[in-house]
């Protein structure tokens, strides 16, 4: 179900760690658990995709398109977006050089949501952490 496309890829900023890929696919497997309205997701850093619902070259292309039309309404970088439509709503969030993007059925609360996303992509950024101190050392 999970597509993992983090081979040898950087995350976030130059220099930020990058979450272990198997903490990214753990991370994003419980979010999509935590409600039977979240119909997948992806997390991304630098506009690539790190793991992903289902196929992740067709959520990358996805992903960065939501991300441009948030960073372009916004007239900045976005730190977050909801698109709800008649078919379902879109979610998009940085946070610390990760990006999480989430698609849902209509009506699901927005501010749970992107808590939740807030929620996985911290706990991404504090796994890397350590990880980047082992492998320094």
């Amino acid at each position: 179900m999970f597509a993992d496309v983090t081979a040898n890829q950087r995350s976030g900023p130059v220099g930020a760690p990058r979450p272990p890929s198997a903490a990214v696919r753990a991370a994003l497997e419980r979010f999509t658990g935590l409600s039977r309205d979240v119909r997948g997701g992806a997390v991304l850093a630098e506009g690539r995709v790190l793991a992903a619902t289902g196929d992740a070259a067709a959520w990358e292309p996805a992903a960065r398109e939501l991300i441009a039309a948030a960073d372009a309404a916004a007239g900045e970088s976005a730190v977050e977006a909801h698109v709800a439509t008649e078919n379902g709503e879109a979610y998009m969030l940085r946070d610390g050089g990760l990006e999480m993007v989430a698609v849902t059925d209509r009506f699901t609360l927005a501010s749970l949501v992107l808590a939740d996303m807030r929620a996985t992509l911290r706990q991404l950024r504090a796994e890397a952490a350590p990880a980047a101190t082992r492998e320094a050392a």
